[in-house]
């Protein structure tokens, strides 16, 4: 079934970049296009990304020790500039 007639995006090119990584609506319309048009699908890939087509993420408040160490090796250097 199409998703996107503009572009001619299917439920399962969208679960297929959804399963890659893209899991907002935003990274979809990088992806394919998908959204980028007239936007009425844009719903339609938000209720596929909430029914599971995206996989499971972290749980909220837990971060990705690597994303934090970079994160604060990033705003370390600004605070001995102060």
């Amino acid at each position: 079934m199409f998703v996107c007639s503009c572009f001619g995006v299917t439920e399962a090119q969208v679960k297929k970049h959804a399963e890659a990584g893209a899991c907002t609506p935003r990274q979809i319309a990088s992806a394919c296009k998908a959204g980028t048009d007239c936007g009425s699908c844009v719903r339609r890939i938000q209720a596929l990304l909430g029914r599971g087509a995206c996989p499971s993420r972290e749980p909220a408040g837990r971060t990705v020790p690597a994303l934090a160490e970079t994160a604060l090796a990033e705003v370390a250097p600004l605070e001995e500039a102060a």
